[in-house]
């Protein structure tokens, strides 16, 4: 039980720690409330710090990397390793912070003759490990990501060229593009983008069709997404098609 919290609250965070997400239209159906209701339990909520608000939602703020790790796991090992498998010797690579580029990055060749930029500290440690040269930003420290971001990330970005990124999201919409929940890291993604021959984003199927807080990039900006499963929506796939995105299926 957490303090201040009222019956239905409370429930919410039970919800959040069970799913790590919740999206308002689901919550109007369970409690039958206004979803001015709802939206004003989500905002206390997020000023006593229990959880983020996304677009349409909320993200728990409790859980670490590591547990949201745990879903669509083997899903994303598969993802990880067709990405990893298109890098090439002599390569300079950028690495996003995430459960999927993470993969990216165990699945890399040990000793690989590669340049790697990351801004997560978890995938600059696997790489350490398997001794690829890496290169890692300076920021700010998000402990829900174990990303850096802010002037200082962005900066050191902005002075660097990739011939590959790989990026993670929590959202890929016709309308909204590629979306995070988080400004400050979709400050750093759309930099990336814009100083990388190819870039190329890394989500599971679950991610298609839904919408977080901030748009980063459109459809257009990325070369290609690695997923392990295509979209079921036709407009999307026609959008994906139309914007000249490649759809890379890691079977």
């Amino acid at each position: 039980m957490h303090p201040g919290l009222n019956e239905r609250q409370q429930q919410i965070m039970e919800m959040l720690s069970r799913e790590g997400e919740v999206r308002i239209r689901d919550l109007k159906e369970h409690f039958s409330v206004t979803e001015m209701t709802l939206r004003r339990d989500l905002e206390k909520m997020e000023q006593i710090g229990v959880l983020k608000r996304t677009f349409g939602g909320a993200i728990s703020v409790t859980q670490d990397v590591r547990k949201r790790s745990v879903k669509m796991i083997e899903e994303k090992i598969r993802i990880g390793k067709k990405a990893a498998e298109s890098v090439q010797p002599g390569e300079s690579v950028f690495i996003d912070g995430g459960t999927t580029t993470l993969q990216v990055a165990k699945h890399l060749p040990t000793g690989i003759r590669i340049t790697v930029v990351t801004n997560a500290l978890n995938v600059a440690n696997v790489l350490l490990e398997k001794g690829i040269r890496t290169i890692v930003t300076g920021g700010i420290a998000l402990e829900t990501t174990s990303t850096l971001v802010g002037p200082l990330a962005v900066e050191a970005i902005s002075r660097m060229a990739f011939d590959r990124a790989f990026i993670g999201a929590t959202g890929c919409s016709v309308q909204h593009g590629f979306s995070n929940s988080d400004p400050y890291e979709c400050e750093l993604k759309s930099m990336v983008i814009e100083r990388a021959i190819e870039a190329y984003v890394v989500i599971d199927h679950t991610k298609f069709g839904h919408r977080s807080l901030v748009s980063f990039a459109d459809l257009s900006n990325v070369h290609g997404i690695y997923t392990d499963r295509l979209p079921d929506d036709d407009a999307l796939l026609g959008a994906c098609r139309d914007a000249g995105v490649r759809l890379i299926e890691c079977a």
